[in-house]
């Protein structure tokens, strides 16, 4: 059933079910994010994206990534209110992770200045990769979404309150830790450090060894990576201990060069 939403003045059409920042993003009309990734399901943590919603009885301020259309609404995405609601957020946000280049370049469009109302005590204990982590880390919760839907669950938050945090067991580095590099994928202000040699990845005080795909030489995947991989795969389609490493461009290329071979297609 398409719904008719107005945003800002404009008329669009929408699906029953669908959340306003959806309807926003695919009609290219600016909500401001740090906590929405595509491939992981909405948190509403950062309650940035608010919006106003007037579905008859009134203007409500709602999240509009986790908020799904149920009836025909008026949207707005910048009016002096969200505005006002989004600089009080950026600047508890910018008060607890002072480090981010995204995050500085949200204070500078909305023109935050630092707010002396809110302050947050500061650890210095630790690892420097702790230490940096605390100073750009908005506890958004991609990381560990991303950790926990790959399988692993290495990295969690700890503690409470002004204190909580992203961390891994007692602070030590992971042992089930795969170095897929996922939770420092997603993290908005890269907070998280990964960072390659040619055949080494650094992550979480860990150091893991990169594997080179068989057919083309790149290095892709780290060996605890690719055998967690493996694993996975394995309990879908049954053992594939004997696959040859390679990396997403040549495995997509012998699967469509399988695929040609069985319907007699020439490449």
């Amino acid at each position: 059933m398409a719904l008719e939403i107005k945003i800002n003045g404009n008329s669009y059409q929408a699906d029953k079910g669908e959340y306003v920042l959806e309807v926003c993003r695919r009609n290219r009309i600016l909500v401001p994010t740090l906590c929405h990734h595509d491939s992981l399901s909405g948190l509403g943590a950062c309650r940035l994206c608010v919006v106003e919603v007037n579905e008859g009885n009134g203007n409500k301020v709602v999240i509009s990534c986790v908020y799904p259309l149920s009836k025909d609404c008026e949207v707005f995405t910048e009016s002096e209110k969200i505005k006002g609601i989004r600089k009080t957020i950026l600047s508890m946000l910018k008060t607890r992770a002072p480090e981010g280049d995204r995050l500085a370049s949200l204070c500078r469009m909305y023109g935050v200045e630092e707010d002396r109302r809110f302050t947050v005590p500061k650890s210095r204990e630790g690892s420097s990769a702790q230490i940096q982590l605390a100073s750009a880390c908005i506890l958004c919760g991609l990381c560990t979404q991303a950790c926990a839907a790959l399988g692993t669950g290495a990295i969690s938050t700890v503690g409470r309150g002004v204190v909580k945090k992203v961390s891994t067991a007692y602070g030590e580095p992971p042992e089930d830790c795969v170095g897929c590099g996922s939770c420092a994928a997603v993290c908005p202000t890269k907070a998280i450090k990964c960072r390659e040699t040619k055949k080494i990845r650094y992550i979480w005080g860990r150091e893991f060894d990169l594997l080179s795909c068989q057919s083309c030489g790149r290095f892709f995947a780290t060996g605890e990576e690719y055998a967690f991989a493996l694993k996975k795969a394995a309990q879908d389609t049954g053992p594939l201990a004997d696959a040859p490493p390679l990396c997403d461009t040549c495995r997509r290329k012998k699967s469509a060069d399988v695929l040609a071979a069985t319907f007699g297609v020439r490449t």
